[in-house]
């Protein structure tokens, strides 16, 4: 009975000396995996973008990533290029990017993002890739000729952009949409006067609708920067995306793409 007791120990103890080795495997395995994932990760990079900003970001049926195409998809796809990766899309209201990003949900944001004090205290960002000007536009026959006849009509804007900043420095009450097409059917409806907005953006969606046009003031509206944000920190990326930027400017690659998408019609 000893013997039995004893043997029947030395089997419970190789029982569980095995258990625990295949347990460390399956551990060991585990951690493997996560380690692969993590390597694998670094092979993409993840842009946000709010795509309602044609041309320079909108959703079209065969885009250059997926269905997303215009103007900063055909950069964030040649930056990942030029650094042997690929560029994911993800696409977010423009509100939602900075945290987004903040949050590790992207590992950057381009969605034609203005450089700005106040964004840059809590991003890191890119050298600018694209300059442009807050325009207005009107229906044919308008009597807004500059900024100020602005004052006391019905005046639409994009939601976080830097339209609205202007509109609200100016001290004049506004509306605010989510949408740029939703701003543009408001003024194409006779449900607004004015609506302002990105000159590119502006450009096409007068191309777009017939009856409207473009009103500029540069007294009233400075010139702005677009560039690509990063987190705070990540020197690592921002230099890989400098680089890239630096690259595609020079080639005129940049320029290449604003006329490209500029002329083309966004669905």
């Amino acid at each position: 009975m000893k013997k039995m007791t004893k043997m029947l120990s030395v089997i419970l103890t190789v029982a569980m000396m095995a258990a625990m080795l295949v347990a460390c495997g399956s551990s060991d395995g585990k951690k493997s995996d996560e380690k692969t994932e993590s390597t694998d990760s670094k092979d993409t990079i993840k842009f946000g973008t709010n795509a309602e900003f044609p041309p320079f970001e909108y959703v079209t049926q065969e885009g250059v990533i997926g269905e997303f195409d215009g103007i900063d998809i055909a950069i964030a796809k040649d930056i990942a290029e030029e650094n042997g990766m690929e560029a994911e899309v993800e696409n977010m209201e423009f509100d939602s990017l900075i945290v987004a990003l903040q949050n590790g949900q992207v590992d950057a944001v381009i969605a034609g993002m203005t450089v700005t004090d106040e964004r840059a205290e809590a991003v890191d960002f890119s050298t600018p890739y694209y300059t442009a000007t807050q325009v207005m536009v009107v229906k044919d026959g308008s009597d807004i000729t500059k900024a100020s006849d602005m004052e006391g009509k019905k005046i639409c804007v994009i939601q976080g952009y830097t339209g609205e900043t202007c509109v609200k420095d100016l001290g004049y009450d506004y509306e605010a949409f989510k949408k740029g097409t939703e701003a543009i059917m408001e003024l194409v409806n006779d449900k607004c006067d004015v609506v302002v907005i990105d000159s590119a953006t502006a450009q096409k969606y007068v191309a777009d609708n017939d009856g409207l046009k473009i009103v500029e003031d540069n007294d009233a509206f400075d010139s702005e920067e677009y560039a690509i944000a990063v987190q705070k920190g990540n020197t690592e990326l921002l230099d890989k995306i400098n680089t890239a930027i630096e690259k595609l400017i020079s080639d005129g690659k940049v320029s290449e793409y604003a006329a490209k998408y500029t002329d083309a019609d966004a669905e």
